[in-house]
């Protein structure tokens, strides 16, 4: 049986240099995969494995995260999809689908309403478009000085492979969770880190705002998935971006696990096979 096979780059971009994997499948419609905060390219592997013998299939490391560049920012969406722009450019690529998951749900809804030409279909998934991020206090502190508030008391760098494994296992609420963060371990001399910026995480979540007012520009066919704990998503925000866009299809998976994409893959695919067919 034909496998798909991954290949890894370097994009060097206007601002940053982006760590990707493409599947170059030639002469196939391009899917662009956005990763969530604190996550990596990585966690589309089986996605990119699924779908790269129909389309090329390219999953970056945003900026912040993995083996992209980790400046000091304030990581907005608008920043975020600038770069994602630049990676179109860079790969000469005229249109794309976009699948964004979490905060690449976010960046995904704002290429799709703001740089349209360039973006066929867009699925969001787990992700709302109301504003939970910080209070107003935490955006006041110095840009540099902004830590993660997830990880900023973890006990970083972890001396063994072992303690990095049991501390993230008991830190994080399932088997999917975990693996999204064991991606970003890496081992340096001064023992075991996260591949994020502390900082960008920080400036991301700091500068989130609600995106709802995106929703009726966005008129290319769109996909939102939901988790079924509704956690990420409650039935408010998900009737309310289902009220502002035009074409559309909606479904909640029946795993609660907020790696939609990942908690049960054949349903998923289905889901997105039904997507795709519209785009």
């Amino acid at each position: 049986m034909e496998t798909v096979t991954l290949y890894r780059n370097i994009a060097k971009l206007k601002g940053i240099d982006m760590f990707y994997f493409d599947t170059k499948t030639e002469g196939r419609p391009t899917i662009l995969c956005l990763h969530g905060r604190w996550g990596r390219a990585e966690t589309w592997v089986d996605f990119m494995k699924h779908y790269g013998k129909q389309y090329r299939v390219i999953a970056p490391d945003q900026r912040g995260h993995g083996l992209s560049s980790k400046p000091v920012s304030k990581y907005t969406t608008k920043e975020m999809a600038e770069d994602i722009i630049d990676l179109l450019h860079f790969l000469n690529i005229d249109s794309a689908i976009l699948v964004g998951h979490s905060m690449g749900g976010a960046i995904a809804a704002y290429l799709s309403a703001v740089y349209s030409k360039y973006i066929k279909g867009v699925a969001i998934l787990d992700k709302s478009a109301a504003d939970y991020s910080l209070d107003t206090e935490y955006k006041n502190i110095p840009l540099d000085q902004l830590r993660d508030p997830l990880t900023k008391d973890w006990p970083l760098p972890f001396s063994s492979l072992n303690e990095a494994m049991s501390f993230i296992k008991q830190k994080m609420d399932s088997d999917l969770s975990y693996q999204y963060f064991m991606n970003s371990l890496v081992e340096t001399v001064d023992g075991y880190k996260m591949m994020f910026s502390s900082q960008a995480m920080a400036a991301n979540i700091a500068n989130y705002e609600n995106w709802y007012h995106l929703l009726p520009g966005i008129k290319c066919p769109v996909l939102l998935i939901r988790s079924k704990s509704h956690e990420a998503v409650p039935d408010e925000d998900f009737i309310k971006m289902q009220s502002l866009v035009s074409c559309y299809l909606a479904y909640e998976m029946s795993e609660p696990d907020h790696n939609v994409h990942l908690s049960n893959k054949k349903e998923f695919y289905g889901y997105f096979d039904e997507f795709l067919k519209g785009v």
